[in-house]
């Protein structure tokens, strides 16, 4: 590249890229590669000029692979790089500018090209590359260097031993970026590689002990969150005249990986990460890289080993011999850290990671006296699920559900009262518990899952987080009860609907249709008014012919329904369809209000008044087969309730009828609530988990990866948007 080197345009003539890349061999010791390394560079800021960018340097890089074999510029480029890494820790003490300069540049360039390799070639065909070593004649000797794995084991050394001051930070970055780059060959694959090149370096060898302190120093790099210097501070001033040997590097040279790599990106899946701080989100995604590397034949992860294993600073307990990798690291900053940055999906996926993986890790949170610090970012990612990916959502949930399965997190989230939480928008929430908000947010997002996305496992998780959480609900707010119960209601008028349809599929109950398909998330009232007779007229008939031969009947009349629709080749109707799923839905929110009913009616007037005002749906379902089980608290407690309410007269203000149900719930005897078993649920990753998480991971660093972009059409790991 040289000094000389301004415009896009000028690349695939510069006379030093040409040298390199030409048919020529250049000695590691030769003057060029000073010449080489010193170049100047303005970054393009357009999608345009990025485009320009790839496409003007593609050819010098291809004209690389085809007369490296024999020339071994590569490795010698390679070699100049790790003979300067050995100075570089002194370098940087000593304030040495321009070595660290040209020794960035030197990294950058061999970044480039390792990705046009990688994209380019198969593993086989990449390491002869690396390991190509030029002979004299007449020495037969079979030595050859393993280049890439000292490369390997340079970059792991780079960024865990030289200290981040202003004029190591891009160098530091780039070494990063070149690690994820080496491991981006799982990208140009649709399988999940179970045996590559990663494995065979970074799992055994020299690079083997470097783990822990590697895993460590992302680990802090995202915790400290450390921002890039100011322009003009990464390496040395520019120059005032914009010219000569040391220009650009402070308006873009020291970045020139990102500019080269970025390419014609025209549209991605998620949002545009922050970049205030381009180390943290690096090596957040390098991290996560090598936690989902599948295990080799012979030895498994150590990187997800030290994960897995990592201990807090404050804990001066021995590491048992048995745990291999093991380091210790601040919990309190980790902590902070990761409420602070959830609003990426990697910085959740970490979350999810930790918790789900290291005991350590999830006892010292769920000690924590301000969880609400971690739960509320998770709570307002479910929130706005409309502008989330649906990979975001599942992580954030299925957080909550790890925590929930902590007795002690399900009392204490109702002890914690907030105040005018902003982000919530159906209703004024001046204030409210963390386990109602937590509820009303849970029920928010199922409700927009049945209506939207209708899918299974999202709707069953959160379902097992409420359910989890019932045995302890505390003093819930009025508006989280009144949810409680409106929205099984709802889905109790919903498969009244959907019965009607199956058993009478010619009778066009026109009424109840209409008020099903016209019905907002807040219109249960509305619905109440106008179906109440429809319900009273139906849903006994229904229930009777249910009792006899429930599961026969259902079938037989899907299948007649199924066989009137088979000569036009129309699927079943979405409420067909749905059945089972409302029923189960169903089933699982009896289950709840009856678990909170046996184990904290008295701390629930607000639950008891909510279900007292919507009795007369309740008690229509009292004799359903698949619930008559589960409704017969339900049913006590209405009965019960009812008669004194009615013992105390009309016209009763809804203070009167609070202060009713707490003297009610002294008075009923707890022997007359048949007891349950507890509900429980544990999450449990399914079979072969890398199937989900490894295309899941490369698709944030695809995303989010600062200055790395992989042309989309080359891509065979996951789907690209194809917008």
């Amino acid at each position: 590249m040289g000094s000389n080197s301004s415009r896009i345009s000028d690349l695939p003539e510069n006379e030093y890229l040409k040298k390199l890349s030409g048919t020529e061999s250049v000695s590691e010791n030769d003057p060029f590669w000073n010449q080489l390394l010193s170049f100047s560079f303005p970054a393009p800021t357009s999608s345009t000029e990025l485009k320009l960018l790839e496409e003007a340097t593609i050819s010098v890089c291809r004209s690389l692979v085809e007369n490296n074999p024999r020339t071994g510029n590569l490795g010698a480029l390679i070699k100049v790089f790790l003979s300067r890494t050995k100075e570089l820790k002194l370098s940087a003490e000593c304030q040495n500018h321009i070595f660290i300069w040209q020794t960035h540049n030197a990294l950058f360039i061999i970044c480039c090209l390792l990705k046009v390799f990688i994209c380019e070639m198969s593993e086989e065909e990449l390491q002869l590359h690396f390991i190509y070593e030029e002979k004299s004649p007449g020495n037969y000797s079979s030595d050859s260097e393993d280049l890439l794995e000292e490369l390997l084991c340079c970059l792991m050394q780079l960024i865990t031993d030289i200290p981040l001051l202003d004029i190591t930070y891009e160098i530091s970055v780039e070494a990063i970026s070149t690690m994820v780059v080496f491991l981006s060959c799982q990208l140009f694959h649709k399988e999940v590689l179970r045996q590559s090149i990663s494995h065979k370096y970074l799992m055994r060898g020299p690079c083997l002990p470097y783990t822990s302190k590697l895993v460590k120093t992302l680990l802090y790099n995202f915790i400290r969150q450390e921002k890039p210097p100011p322009p003009g501070a990464h390496v040395f001033p520019q120059q005032s005249d914009g010219g000569g040997l040391l220009y650009g590097l402070a308006s873009g040279v020291a970045r020139l990986w990102t500019v080269f790599t970025l390419g014609g990106v025209g549209s991605r899946a998620a949002a545009s990460p922050d970049l205030s701080s381009p180390l943290a989100n690096q090596s957040l995604l390098l991290l996560l890289v090598l936690a989902n590397l599948t295990d080799a034949s012979d030895v498994p992860n150590p990187y997800r080993q030290a994960i897995m294993s990592f201990k807090n600073t404050q804990d001066s307990s021995p590491f048992p011999s048995s745990i291999p990798h093991a380091f210790q690291i601040n919990f309190n900053s980790l902590y902070t850290a990761l409420c602070e940055q959830q609003t990426s999906d990697q910085a959740t996926l970490l979350l999810y990671t930790l918790l789900h993986q290291n005991s350590n890790i999830r006892t010292y949170m769920l000690a924590r006296t301000d969880m609400e610090n971690l739960v509320l970012p998770i709570l307002e990612i479910l929130y706005r699920v409309e502008e989330r990916n649906s990979h975001h959502v599942y992580m954030a949930l299925i957080i909550l559900l790890i925590l929930t399965e902590d007795d002690g997190f399900n009392r204490s989230i109702h002890e914690v009262i907030l105040k005018n939480i902003t982000w919530y928008s159906e209703r004024v929430l001046t204030e409210i518990s963390l386990g109602s908000l937590l509820i009303l947010v849970v029920i928010r997002t199922i409700q927009y899952n049945m209506t939207r996305t209708r899918d299974k496992y999202l709707h069953t998780n959160c379902l097992a987080a409420l359910a989890n959480m019932s045995a302890q609900f505390r003093s819930l707010h009025q508006y989280a009860a009144q949810r409680i119960i409106s929205y099984t209601c709802r889905h109790l008028r919903r498969y009244v609907y959907v019965l009607d349809k199956l058993y009478f599929p010619h009778s066009h109950c026109s009424t109840l249709q209409h008020c099903f398909s016209t019905l907002s998330d807040n219109g249960e009232e509305l619905l109440s008014l106008t179906c109440s007779h429809i319900l009273r007229s139906y849903a006994s008939s229904l229930f009777s012919l249910l009792s006899k031969k429930h599961n026969k009947v259902l079938e037989q009349a899907t299948q007649s329904l199924r066989g009137s629709l088979s000569s036009n080749d129309v699927p079943l109707p979405d409420y067909a369809q749905d059945l089972n799923v409302i029923e189960e839905v169903i089933r699982m929110m009896l289950e709840i209000i009856n678990s909170c009913l046996t184990n904290s009616l008295h701390h629930n007037p607000n639950l008891v008044y909510a279900l007292l005002y919507k009795r007369d749906l309740f008690e229509q379902f009292r004799t359903h087969p698949s619930f008559q089980d589960i409704m017969q608290n339900i049913d006590l407690v209405i009965t019960f309730f009812s008669s004194r309410l009615l013992q105390a007269g009309a016209e009763l203000s809804v203070e009167r009828v609070l202060e009713i149900i707490k003297q009610g719930v002294v008075a009923l005897p707890k022997d007359r609530l048949k007891k349950f078993p507890e509900l429980k649920f544990k999450y449990v990753e399914e079979e072969q988990p890398e199937e989900f998480f490894i295309p899941y991971v490369w698709s944030l660093v695809y995303n989010s990866a600062v200055g790395l972009y992989w042309n989309p059409q080359t891509i065979q790991l996951f789907t690209m948007d194809s917008d």
